[in-house]
């Protein structure tokens, strides 16, 4: 089994990485063996990322390029190509929100940015399927392709306040499921696709939301805490098992699904 699990010489790449919980990701899977490629819009920051992983010892290499931008996108699949001609997985973490996609306690549906809200579903929507579908030519190479998509429980639960962010992540999940099917059906060797929906973790985006300055939970912090049956925000380590199982040869009957790693917040009705 342990070979099974393993995802020693994969070749993924992984958009976001530069984020709290991506380079979480991307460590975890660089130190399990894998080649991770940093897929990001900053130069500085993936080059960092990338030093960091390969001063550790593991493989690493770095792609720059804006998940919304296809033009961006062709340029480093061909960068890509010709470095290590095809992918063996590809991670779509890219993601996030912005404040006029929200909707505040003291705001209404009328406060809500249409343009705020577009911007949410580029970016963790077509952030997702643009990707996938520029880069399918090398994941097919690999005859064992997978395309991990990030969700989150607010796709399963609508949260008060995220609005576009879950409505994104919705999204995110049917995509999931229709592109499992497409490609089981379509392709020689299909490419399995699936979905990690994170629970609450605490990141710079959401950081702000959920704790004071002084550390302390916020209201909403509480709540969140109440609701979840192992009392405690995820750590990013805790995501680890379900990728690297989602990653690899041992989940080779596994398309379409969403898996969930919420501390049980999703099961918990609150009674």
């Amino acid at each position: 089994m342990k070979s099974l699990i393993s995802v020693e010489n994969k070749i993924i790449v992984i958009s976001g990485a530069t984020g709290v919980l991506g380079e979480a990701m991307t460590r975890s899977l660089a130190a399990a063996g894998a080649h991770v490629v940093i897929l990001g819009r900053n130069q500085a920051k993936v080059d960092a990322l990338v030093d960091s992983i390969k001063q550790d010892g593991d493989q690493a290499s770095g792609v720059v390029a804006d998940v919304t931008s296809k033009a961006a996108l062709i340029e480093a699949k061909d960068e890509i190509a010709n470095h290590l001609g095809y992918i063996d997985v590809l991670i779509n973490a890219a993601g996030g929100n912005m404040k006029g996609a929200l909707i505040l306690p003291e705001q209404t549906l009328a406060d809500a940015d249409v343009e705020e809200m577009r911007k949410v579903i580029d970016l963790n929507y077509i952030g997702s399927f643009l990707p996938t579908q520029v880069f399918l030519p090398l994941l097919e190479k690999s005859k064992k392709g997978s395309v991990l998509n990030i969700s989150s429980v607010a796709a399963h639960l609508p949260l008060t306040r995220v609005m576009g962010y879950a409505s994104a992540k919705s999204a995110i999940e049917n995509l999931t499921q229709f592109l499992a099917i497409e490609f089981a059906q379509k392709q020689e060797n299909p490419i399995r696709v699936n979905a990690l929906a994170p629970g609450f973790f605490l990141t710079e985006q959401n950081r702000e939301l959920l704790t004071n300055s002084d550390g302390s939970l916020t209201d909403r912090g509480e709540k969140i805490i109440a609701h979840t049956p192992l009392g405690k925000f995820g750590d990013p380590q805790d995501l680890s098992g379900a990728i690297h199982w989602l990653c690899s040869d041992a989940a080779s009957f596994v398309t379409g699904t969403v898996v969930t790693v919420d501390g049980g917040f999703k099961a918990f009705a609150g009674v």
